[in-house]
């Protein structure tokens, strides 16, 4: 119950000079709103890297062909035919750490169309094993099978966009798209999996849901390619558990340049390394804003320490009466660190409502993700309330060492 009425005594003290408590609250509340909204949109980078990452797959490795004009394309083929099923064969044949592959070949489309609807979808040519290795879930019917490569079978996989735009109110289990020449039946729709950016640290990547899946075998032998175009466009490979992908990208890397001459027309994509990349540039990020989060703070401290002071002052010949009417020093060394944890625990409030706000503003303007994390409350509040303490302590101290009798001769 003491406690309970010093606290209250506080906050009467500090509603009588209601500005100056106001302007020493915005140190605190800009601080604690400048914490959370950092922690936030850092989580939110967070979490964000890990679903981009996700669509990549954390394990994998990406062989890529690289892209030359005509006539540099034709001085590479001298010396390498690009990336082939052989490589991918051979590297499954040769490494004995990969515990799974995929590969995939981009088929040009000049018509696309079911009934009286067309569609800009891009057709890829897969094995179907790219389906578990590029982490995309079925939604209704099924995957592409071993068996619809091996017989060539005209069936496809779509996303959710095509489906849409093909099949708007209907179900597309069954139906058919002519794509070029060829007539495809659909045996599955991909489950919706919205990516915010098409990129990740300079990486393009694709999003499944404007996208047609077809048997690989099918579109090598059905469609149309240039005849210096590379057999597949790209291939991954999944690490088995403990493998080091710096390790396992050299290896792999060592064995395609001799396959391909030394020849630089491909290039390797680790995830694992592009996710190190991004934590590195947040944490940078991180402790930049953590620095203007902790300046803002220490001004708040600042304000506080000074608003302290001038208290003391107004009230030497209150703190004289106490002291002579048997208050002990602790007794007003306590009275003033409540005032101080009266004005950091509404400053801490009122910041987490800032932080919050500053948050959803960042989000709104820029398109930046935002992720809430209880652990940025707790760390601010605490920080806050560390923050107002200690720049209490020493007006609290010089208010209790006093001379009674000089205090309240005090004007």
């Amino acid at each position: 119950m003491k406690w309970h009425l010093e606290f209250l005594e506080a906050m009467e003290s500090l509603l009588h000079h209601k500005l100056r408590t106001i302007l020493t609250l915005l140190g605190m509340i800009f601080g604690v709103g400048s914490v959370i909204a950092m922690l936030s949109i850092g989580r939110g980078a967070e979490q964000e890297a890990l679903q981009l990452i996700d669509s990549m797959g954390l394990r994998n490795i990406i062989v890529q062909e690289k892209v030359f004009e005509a006539n540099h394309l034709k001085e590479i083929r001298e010396t390498s035919m690009g990336l082939t099923l052989q490589d991918l064969r051979a590297v499954n044949e040769t490494l004995p750490f990969l515990s799974a592959s995929s590969a995939a070949k981009r088929v040009k489309v000049y018509a696309q169309f079911s009934g009286d609807l067309s569609s800009d979808a891009d057709v890829w040519g897969v094995t179907p094993s790219h389906f578990d290795m590029a982490n995309l879930a079925i939604k209704t019917g099924r995957p592409l099978l071993l068996i619809d490569n091996v017989t060539f079978s005209r069936v496809c996989v779509i996303g959710s966009r095509v489906a849409q735009v093909l099949f708007p109110g209907v179900e597309p289990l069954g139906r058919h798209i002519k794509i070029n020449h060829v007539w495809v039946s659909v045996v599955g729709v991909l489950r919706d999996r919205d990516l915010t950016k098409n990129e990740f640290e300079g990486i393009s990547l694709k999003g499944e849901q404007n996208n047609i899946y077809i048997p690989i075998q099918t579109a090598l032998k059905c469609f149309h390619f240039e005849p210096l175009e590379p057999e597949i466009d790209e291939f991954r490979v999944r690490l088995d558990k403990g493998v080091g992908a710096n390790l396992a990208a050299a290896t792999l890397k060592h064995l395609l340049d001799r396959r391909h001459k030394d020849t630089d027309d491909y290039e390797l994509v680790v995830p694992e390394e592009l996710l190190a990349q991004h934590k590195k540039t947040q944490d940078i990020f991180t402790i930049v804003m953590a620095c203007i989060a902790g300046i803002s703070l220490l001004v708040g401290g600042i304000g506080i320490m000074n608003i302290m002071l001038a208290t003391v002052l107004e009230r030497t010949r209150e703190i004289g009466l106490r002291r002579a009417i048997g208050a002990r020093k602790r007794d007003i060394e306590r009275q003033f660190l409540m005032e101080t944890f009266a004005i950091s625990s509404f400053g801490g409030i009122l910041g987490i409502v800032f932080g919050f706000s500053l948050s959803l503003s960042i989000s709104v303007f820029t398109g930046w993700p935002v992720g809430w994390s209880v652990t940025a409350v707790v760390l601010s509040v605490g920080v806050c309330a560390i923050v107002g303490l200690v720049f209490g302590i020493y007006p609290a101290m010089k208010a209790s060492r006093l001379d009674p009798i000089e205090a309240l001769r005090h004007d």
